[in-house]
């Protein structure tokens, strides 16, 4: 049973600066929840009850929005706003939240390291807060269910396009059902005409602690961050690992067009505004 989850947030949001220079871009609202919210709902939803969040500087604000706000829950009992308040307190009741200070940007791998401690022996799913995904049965749901019939690492992967393809680290794999794929190595990154695939790896993992074991003897690369894909890679020498390629629709909110994506879309699900917001779009097309 998945019980745990890390949420790497350390990140300095430099691709929407200068929206992200005293916010923290995991708190960019879609509509009216912030990236962030979303990630944790996916994990919730996939029965996870205890989140470890990956920090940096200037990251209180995502600490904030999952702890209690007396202040505004007691104005909203005074107004007997009682659905916006059961709203508000139920954010911060979803999981417990553990918050673990990354103290330098030393890489997504070095980021894991800074929580082992609390995983303890049992295996834990990673979500990176940069990618939404929309989809009936929560992606990670989907990937637990691969995780207990193989027991081994499980990666989403999704299919990119060509030109993307360098933006991502591809898999070599071998398909062994519809969806799912035995890896055989991982290349961080290549060129289009190098790339043994168009397989690229999305932000959510499930791990057992042998890849920990793995990040610890890992030598940071040039730039001096230490990588989940590298200890990925080495692991596969002696263990099996595998690519499943989930249901749903991703939203990269690291960028900019995949975030204005992810709100158009979640605009046009909103009960509140989806009406409205689709009139709007066929006046201005």
């Amino acid at each position: 049973m998945i019980r745990k989850a890390i949420i790497p947030v350390a990140g300095l949001g430099t691709r929407f600066l200068p929206a992200t220079k005293a916010q923290p871009k995991e708190m960019l609202p879609i509509i009216d929840k912030p990236i962030i919210q979303y990630v944790v709902e996916e994990a919730v939803n996939s029965g996870i009850t205890e989140i470890i969040f990956i920090t940096g500087r200037n990251k209180r604000a995502i600490e904030d929005h999952f702890d209690y706000a007396p202040e505004i829950e007691s104005r909203l009992i005074s107004k007997n706003n009682h659905e916006v308040f059961k709203t508000i307190r139920s954010i911060s009741e979803m999981a417990n939240f553990t918050y673990v200070r990354q103290k330098e940007p030393l890489g997504d791998g070095h980021a894991l390291l800074c929580a082992s401690h609390l995983v303890n022996d049992e295996p834990v799913a990673v979500l990176f807060g940069d990618d939404i995904i929309d989809s009936k049965i929560p992606c990670l749901k989907q990937m637990i269910k691969i995780f207990e019939r193989y027991e081994d690492p499980v990666i989403a992967i999704e299919e990119v396009k060509r030109e993307e393809i360098k933006n991502y680290g591809i898999v070599d794999g071998i398909k062994i059902s519809d969806r799912i794929f035995e890896i055989r190595d991982i290349v961080e990154k290549p060129q289009p005409n190098e790339a043994p695939s168009r397989l690229g790896i999305v932000g959510r993992y499930i791990l057992k602690p042998n890849v920990f074991e793995e990040l610890k003897k890992i030598s940071p690369g040039k730039d001096g961050e230490i990588r989940l894909a590298n200890a990925l890679k080495s692991l596969l020498k002696s263990h099996s690992v595998y690519g499943y390629k989930f249901n749903g629709q991703r939203y990269d909110c690291g960028s900019k067009i995949g975030y204005l994506k992810a709100t158009v879309n979640f605009a046009l699900k909103h009960d509140e505004v989806r009406n409205e917001f689709r009139k709007f779009l066929k006046e201005i097309s």
